[in-house]
């Protein structure tokens, strides 16, 4: 075994052959070696206090004997540079007799003992992640068993959709709503029990009715698809809070802590919706205009329907202000184009009831009692 030195950090091993001309012991090889390289560079560079204070190590030596002759390894441990070792190994070259015999010595190598530690290291630190990964890998597995366990057995069905809702919504003054299933379970392991999923993009009746027995607390993916979510809901039920994901991310794949904090911020702000404001698109009129629409979609064109949706005339928007003092018995006005101010106020004027166009203008005002929706609204733009 190797003595290294005790007061630094071993830097190089430097390792060289042997060949005496006779047979020889170790003592005679180290004093051949101490002797023949005192006083060549100084006393700063003599092997006995290049060993007293620690920068090199002691020196070993194996050796055998074969025909009268001894050859061998010489092993040097240094603490020192690279340029002041290899100054060294060059000096032990050139001993040139050990006793009486005639001496050679061979440089092998300088062995960076940093680089071979390192890779040692590195090895074992392989060996350290992949026991470990497995390790966590497994216990992941068995958490994340044991929560959906938990979760199933809390979860209820509500309404009658069936809706996925934790337990709490039957008790509590607020209920959060999620988009799905997936998000029932994610807001439960946060501790959260008072939620109900959508269940899809459309907004469910049993969402609606429940909005006018709780405080409804909206929580929905930062995606555009939450977008959409959020003006339906607004549209059609009375939400009194609004919380959203960050941007890109979705409820069911935050950390129970993300949840509690985004839940503690304040939410988005939003107008509660009261009773008899804003209309919601009939069902009738919306079926009628997702017919319209791939004949009408980039003509700039509009359709004038009237109360039992059937088209009363067709003709180009840059006549529809014009047009409207014309036309009688109209309810709806389908049209490629931009809802302005000015086209509103004629509309009011000409009882019209329900407006759908690419996008909405800057507005002064919104009449409570004019239908004013988008394509992108019935998510056909």
């Amino acid at each position: 075994m190797i003595d290294l030195p005790e007061s630094s950090i071993v830097k190089y091993l430097i390792k060289l052959r042997f060949e005496v001309g006779g047979l020889v012991e170790k003592a005679d090889l180290i004093g051949a070696i101490f002797g023949q390289t005192e006083g060549l560079f100084g006393p700063d560079l003599n092997l006995n206090e290049l060993q007293k204070s620690g920068k090199i190590g002691r020196i070993d030596i194996n050796l055998s004997a074969k025909d009268n002759k001894t050859h061998g390894e010489v092993l040097i441990p240094s603490s020192l540079d690279i340029n002041t070792s290899a100054l060294i190994a060059s000096a032990v070259e050139h001993v040139d007799k050990v006793g009486p015999y005639t001496a050679n010595f061979y440089l092998q190598s300088i062995e960076d003992v940093r680089s071979t530690k390192r890779k040692l290291i590195v090895e074992r630190a392989k060996e350290i992640v992949k026991l470990w990964s497995t390790k966590v890998s497994s216990e992941s597995e068995d958490y994340l068993r044991e929560i959906m366990e938990a979760t199933k057995k809390r979860i209820v069905n509500y309404g009658k959709e069936g809706l996925p809702a934790g337990p709490g919504i039957f008790d509590s003054e607020e209920v959060y709503v999620v988009e799905g299933r997936a998000d029932v379970i994610n807001l439960l392991r946060a501790g959260i029990d008072n939620v109900i999923a959508l269940d899809g993009v459309r907004i469910p009746e049993s969402i609606i009715k429940l909005s006018n027995e709780k405080k409804l607390v909206a929580f929905l993916d930062g995606d555009r698809v939450g977008d959409l979510i959020v003006k339906e809901l607004m549209n059609v039920a009375k939400i009194y809070k609004v919380y959203r994901a960050p941007p890109g991310r979705e409820v069911e794949e935050l950390t129970p802590l993300e949840i509690v904090e985004i839940l503690k911020a304040p939410p988005m702000e939003v107008k509660v919706k009261e009773e008899g404001e804003g209309m919601v698109i009939p069902k009738d009129l919306e079926d009628k205009v997702r017919e319209l629409y791939p004949n009408l979609n980039g003509t700039l064109e509009a359709e004038a329907l009237d109360e039992q949706l059937n088209t009363k005339a067709r003709f180009p928007v840059s006549e529809l202000i014009g047009k409207l003092s014309e036309l009688k018995d109209v309810s709806y006005l389908i049209f490629d184009g931009i809802i302005t101010q000015r086209l509103i106020d004629a509309s009011l004027k000409a009882k019209i009831k329900g407006i759908i166009g690419h996008r909405v203008g800057e507005l002064n005002n919104r009449p409570k009692e004019l239908l004013i929706a988008t394509f992108k609204d019935l998510k056909l733009d």
